[in-house]
């Protein structure tokens, strides 16, 4: 797999650092959050404008990449470096626009098991910024577990040639951005027993259709999350994705994308915590020198930068395993990548705290927030024992 970036990938970097630089400083990040959608629509619409949502997507669908669409479907994914440079970058800034849930999760499972008049509807609206989608897969009982799936979908009697129409009822809880989307994928089983893999299918649902309630709160790193109602929701087999009873292999794949999203995130954000702890290091005074002259302060910021070294190639693993089209080894690659980031983003998030001393849990400090989205992103989509788990099955068979 080749990690060389590309003139137009290259391009989009400086352009979206150089925005960065002006429009998204820790302050302004912090008016962000306080905003009812908990993101900066600008933003969201500067990154349309120029192509980073689109940057994934085939021509065919206003899209800018250059592969067709059958090459990306064979990858089971969308262009896997792409997702790692901007979620890096992400990070770094400590962004609080909802790129993975849109573009990694909502686009990239169109485009892999999306119908074409899905596709045709929905991707081009993503690219533009129109459109943001929001994943409605975790239950209150399911801790992690994608096939716990207890929300029902109940095909509604009619004429034999009539379209199928399903009646969905349930509830989904920590659903990501929903209070700002225009539409949510949710997994509902249309067949079989809680906790069967046969028998869930995946449906995409406009936020505006009757029955449908969104309860949204706020997230300790600032943005938003909400609880999803859903009391006979009613939808038609259009509004199915992939095939009936077939969903699980498709909220797997695009759970194993949305992850490795998150270890590029992580990389970005501690990163950038060895830089900030570093620059503290060389300021700070104690007994009339720097405290980085300290040989215990030295060690522990070496640890601190071998383990976001180490967690970068792990981020390089995740992005590399998606074009595996063996799927058992591509899930375990990325758990694997994942399990290892959340124990290397505790250690480094930890050791900036601490370094920086009581300050360092401040509110007007950035680390504080750094590591609260560290903190975040090893509890979304499964935590160090939940991937640690699936890699320990996938070695004893």
């Amino acid at each position: 797999m080749n990690f060389d970036y590309s003139p137009v990938q290259t391009e989009l970097q400086n352009g979206l650092t150089k925005y960065f630089s002006k429009n998204y400083s820790f302050d302004r990040r912090r008016v962000y959050s306080k905003e009812t959608a908990g993101f900066s629509e600008q933003a969201w619409q500067h990154y349309a404008d120029i192509g980073l949502l689109a940057l994934s997507f085939p021509e065919s669908y206003g899209g800018l990449s250059e592969l067709a669409e059958s090459d990306l479907v064979g990858l089971n994914a969308e262009n896997a470096v792409d997702a790692m440079w901007i979620m890096e970058h992400f990070g770094a800034t400590l962004c609080l626009e909802p790129y993975i849930s849109t573009v990694v999760m909502g686009g990239g499972t169109l485009l892999v098991s999306g119908s074409k008049a899905q596709k045709s509807n929905l991707i081009p609206r993503i690219a533009s910024g129109e459109v943001r989608v929001a994943v409605s897969i975790e239950e209150p009982d399911s801790r992690y577990c994608c096939e716990f799936v207890n929300t029902k979908a109940t095909l509604i009697e009619g004429e034999p040639t009539a379209p199928k129409i399903w009646s969905i009822c349930g509830v989904k809880c920590a659903v990501l951005s929903a209070n700002s989307s225009q539409y949510l994928f949710v997994s509902a089983r249309t067949s079989g027993s809680v906790a069967e893999r046969k028998g869930i299918s995946l449906f995409c649902i406009p936020v505006d259709t009757e029955g449908l309630s969104i309860f949204t709160y706020t997230t300790h790193d600032g943005g938003r999350a909400s609880d999803v109602k859903l009391n006979n929701v009613r939808v038609s087999e259009d509004h199915l994705i992939g095939d009936l009873d077939d969903g699980i292999d498709i909220i797997e794949n695009m759970l194993a994308r949305a992850n490795a999203a998150l270890c590029a995130e992580a990389v970005g954000i501690m990163s950038t915590l060895c830089d900030l702890t570093l620059a503290y290091l060389k300021t700070r005074k104690q007994f009339g020198v720097p405290i980085g002259k300290f040989q215990a302060l030295q060690h522990r910021m070496a640890d601190m930068i071998v383990c976001t070294e180490q967690a970068r190639s792990m981020g390089f693993l995740a992005a590399q395993a998606q074009h595996n089209p063996d799927i058992k080894k591509r899930l375990r690659d990325i758990s694997a990548a994942k399990a290892y980031i959340c124990r290397s983003g505790r250690l480094v998030g930890q050791e900036a705290i601490q370094i920086h001393g009581g300050m360092g849990v401040t509110d007007e400090l950035s680390v504080g927030h750094y590591f609260k989205r560290l903190t975040l992103i090893t509890q979304t989509w499964g935590d160090f024992n939940h991937h640690i788990g699936a890699v320990s099955d996938y070695l004893l068979g």
